[in-house]
């Protein structure tokens, strides 16, 4: 019989109809002579009732079973409203088994205690939570949501090739052996980033594409092997116009799902000032404990941990918590300092005028005074505050205020702040290499304000390049391009390539550049993060369909995997044990 409605379409105007369901059960419930079953499918619940006169139709079912059933809709004397199907009820006539279950390693329900080794084993059995499949059709509403929006703004969609060249700079490349071409390998896509330029060098005016990317590297809760990104670029657009599109779009994805309508233009905050206030280039500004930093109050301190940091070019710096913080508060704040490579984390309390805490006994009476103007102190306090380089003191306490909201729930999760970070450095420095990096990629434009010294002001260069930060999360990046074949040249010199090397990775993209290339931007956000945020899931494994674990592994059918010899002869390929 071929199923008249689903499992979520039923309701008090179709009683007395004669209808055909199909679904999972979901649970049995006997009740003396009547029996009940919450029949599931991918659209909702519908609830069955089984006669004492029809009760040897389910003298073997069990849940999980897969069956059809036809019946006539009744009203239900006990009605739920918490399903659009409360109101009725489906009074059985035949129950067909189209498939039966053995015992599921857990129960299917949203909230069930169970590990995450074994819901991503039985993957196929986890994406039957609502809950999961309800993040897969947000994910599909939000991928709707952008493509309407990119083709009302007359872009393109152009698919990039999954197989290409490895290159030098950025992340670790997926590499793919060739068997046609002996000993020669693609590698799998980071971005579609060379692409996309030679696209619009192409004539391609507005590109946009929602694309699978891949990068060898290591993983954590928002981050994995394979991922999804949305990428677009645009020609004779500058900076400004890139944000405007993508700040449309991005408000449009959170009226639509969240009925949140953003009407002021996001802020844009310059990559210094983010580190200086909050000490992250994606900061969450949800909060305020804004960093300070307090040399001038330590200008003469006798605190011994602070001897010397004028001499040995450091920063004292910290954050003031309203509140008195207890001994095991602090210790997991200390923690937090020790995975940033700090000892320890000082602190001082103050409390009706009273101070207490690790470096309490050393403050001499201007510094207290000081502490308490510096922080605008009323009543109680938590001074958390260290000594070190500029920029990891600042990343340290970056981490520790993120902690302390944590710990003190100062963050809403519906609330949502957006925000441009704007001004980033042109390079970053490599301690693996000892030199300077791009800090983007090598295509990007150095700002207006470095183009005469980029390549030989390293330290102060700063790129015309763009991050997008929701909550404490990097939602994406982007930035203009360089098409002037001569800062190019400067920029391949100040990374450290030479002309073989840049021939040999990057000649035939710059070759596209000899035949006439407007000037253009482009962007590109990871889709899955975005809607990690929506859902407030602990793991962009939860909105994912089949993702890897934290080792880059698939749970449920054991990739990656060895091959046979067979196959790695055929590709001249040994492995070392």
């Amino acid at each position: 019989m071929k199923r008249t409605h689903n499992c979520n379409q039923l309701n008090i105007s179709n009683v007395n109809q004669e209808v055909t369901l199909k679904g999972w059960i979901k649970k049995i419930r006997k009740m003396g002579q009547i029996a009940f079953i919450d029949l599931r499918d991918f659209y909702g619940i519908t609830q069955i009732v089984v006669g004492e006169n029809k009760q040897e139709l389910i003298n073997n079912l069990k849940p999980e079973y897969v069956i059809s059933i036809t019946g006539k809709v009744i009203e239900r004397k006990s009605k739920n409203a918490d399903i659009p199907t409360g109101e009725i009820e489906i009074e059985v006539q035949n129950i067909e088994l189209i498939n039966k279950s053995e015992l599921t390693p857990f129960v299917i329900e949203n909230d069930v205690e169970v590990s995450e080794e074994t819901r991503m084993s039985y993957r196929y059995l986890d994406l039957r939570r609502q809950k999961i499949q309800n993040n897969m059709l947000l994910r599909a509403k939000v991928n709707s949501i952008i493509r309407k929006e990119f083709e009302a703004d007359n872009f393109v969609e152009v698919e990039t090739p999954y197989f290409g060249k490895s290159t030098p700079e950025g992340a670790r490349d997926f590499l793919v052996p060739s068997r046609l071409n002996k000993n020669t390998f693609y590698a799998l896509p980071q971005s579609p980033q060379l692409y996309k330029q030679l696209l619009m060098v192409s004539g391609f005016d507005k590109y946009y594409q929602i694309v699978r990317c891949f990068r060898d590297e290591d993983l954590r809760n928002d981050r994995q092997p394979e991922f999804t990104q949305l990428d677009m670029e645009m020609s004779f657009a500058s900076a400004t116009e890139v944000q405007d599109q993508i700040e449309k779009v991005i408000k449009k994805i959170f009226l639509e799902v969240k009925g949140i309508d953003f009407k002021e233009k996001l802020i844009k905050m310059p990559f210094r000032e983010a580190i200086d206030l909050y000490g992250s280039d994606k900061p969450d500004i949800r909060f305020d404990l804004k960093i300070n930093t307090l040399n001038e109050i330590f200008d003469k301190t006798e605190i011994k941990l602070f001897e010397g940091f004028k001499e040995n070019k450091l920063s004292i710096r910290g954050i003031c918590v309203e509140e008195l913080l207890s001994k095991k508060q602090l210790e997991i704040l200390t923690e937090t300092a020790k995975q940033k490579s700090f000892n320890n984390l000082a602190f001082a309390k103050f409390e009706n005028g009273t101070w207490s805490g690790s470096i309490a006994s050393s403050l001499s009476d201007g510094e207290k005074q000081a502490l308490i103007k510096q922080f605008n102190i009323k009543d109680k306090a938590t001074i958390l505050l260290n000594v070190g380089k500029y920029d990891k003191i600042s990343d340290m306490l970056g981490a520790v205020r993120n902690k302390v909201a944590e710990i003190l729930n100062l963050t809403d999760p519906n609330d949502y702040k957006l925000l441009w970070i704007i001004d980033f450095p042109l390079y970053e420095w490599s301690d693996e290499e000892s030199r300077y990096v791009a800090a983007h990629n090598p295509f990007t434009m150095p700002n207006i304000r470095s183009i005469d010294d980029f390549e030989t002001n390293k330290e102060a260069a700063i790129a015309d390049s763009y991050d997008l930060v929701l909550n404490g999360f990097e939602l994406g990046s982007g930035g203009v391009r360089i098409t002037d074949s001569e800062i190019q040249q400067r920029m391949f010199e100040a990374v450290g390539l030479d002309d073989e090397t840049i021939e040999k990775n990057f000649g035939w993209f710059i070759n596209a550049y000899k035949y006439g290339a407007p000037n253009h931007a482009g962007f590109a956000f990871g889709i899955d993060r975005v809607i990690m945020l929506l859902t407030h899931s602990e793991s962009i494994r939860d909105v994912i369909a089949f993702p890897k674990n934290s080792k880059g592994i698939d749970m449920m059918n054991d990739a990656p995997s060895y091959v046979e010899d067979k196959q790695l002869t055929e590709l001249s390929i040994k492995t070392i044990k």
